[in-house]
């Protein structure tokens, strides 16, 4: 028997976008680092625009990965049945009404998810936890935002470190207990949901990651931006690979699966 000399195709993530007006008009937009971190995971980024109910089994058969990026919009508190409480900041209710039911299906079904900043919280949202709409209210926390006037790379310079949960994926994934990540986030996790795993906190106690032990397959959200430089950076590379290796051993399995 001669081996298939066609090399594998690389999975496929689907990226859901952001929704915002330029101009007069609106657009789907993805940002560009969430695309290369994919694409540095070994897999193909496919950005998704709002999908309709219909949709979502087709976009499901499509996956061998799904990465939930981060946005400046936050997501809309009437799903955590809370009021707006900053009304100057963005929403997104078009990205709110297909994610969020979106990512309990990914997760039965057993497809990869990395979720980043927003994406945590979306995660967290969807699976009937809350959020804290402002941090730096709380007592006790710090202000875990971004100085929008300083220029990017401090934004994303290392802010403050986390500790990792022993036991738990992250410390299986990377072997540390604690390093410095980035910070720009004004809202996070109140409660969490049911079944969720913390995985990581701040040195304020404010969680900064968590997995989903009962998913049959990768699901890790983190609050901080892996994707900024992270070619550069061993813990985001660990991330990222593992995530890729998750999507590459899904789309075999489902290769395998009897047609």
């Amino acid at each position: 028997m001669t081996a298939d000399p066609t090399p594998a195709s690389p999975p496929v993530v689907l990226v859901p976008s952001c929704n915002r007006v330029l101009g007069h008009h609106p657009f789907h937009i993805a940002g560009h680092k969430y695309v290369e971190a994919v694409r540095l995971a070994g897999a193909l980024p496919l950005v998704v625009p709002n999908a309709r109910p219909g949709e979502i089994e087709t976009l499901l058969a499509l996956a061998d990965g799904v990465l939930l990026t981060g946005s400046p919009s936050n997501v809309h508190p009437q799903h955590f049945d809370e009021g707006v409480h900053d009304p100057d900041l963005p929403l997104d209710q078009a990205r709110d009404a297909w994610t969020l039911p979106f990512v309990p299906r990914v997760l039965e079904r057993g497809v990869p998810l990395l979720a980043i900043c927003r994406g945590l919280q979306e995660t967290n949202v969807a699976l009937g936890g809350t959020l804290h709409q402002a941090i730096h209210e709380v007592p006790g926390f710090a202000d875990h935002r971004a100085d929008d006037d300083a220029d990017v790379e401090v934004q994303y310079g290392p802010a403050h470190d986390v500790v990792v949960e022993p036991g738990g994926v992250l410390e299986r994934l990377l072997a540390v207990h604690r390093f410095a990540v980035n910070s720009l986030h004004g809202q996070g996790v109140a409660r969490l949901a049911p079944g969720l795993r913390v995985e990581a906190r701040a040195p304020d106690g404010v969680i900064e990651a968590f997995s989903v032990p009962g998913a049959p397959g990768f699901a890790l959200a983190v609050q901080w931006h892996p994707e900024w430089r992270a070619a550069d950076n061993p813990v985001s590379m660990a991330l990222l690979g593992a995530f890729g290796e998750a999507c590459r051993a899904y789309r075999a399995r489902r290769r395998d699966r009897p047609r």
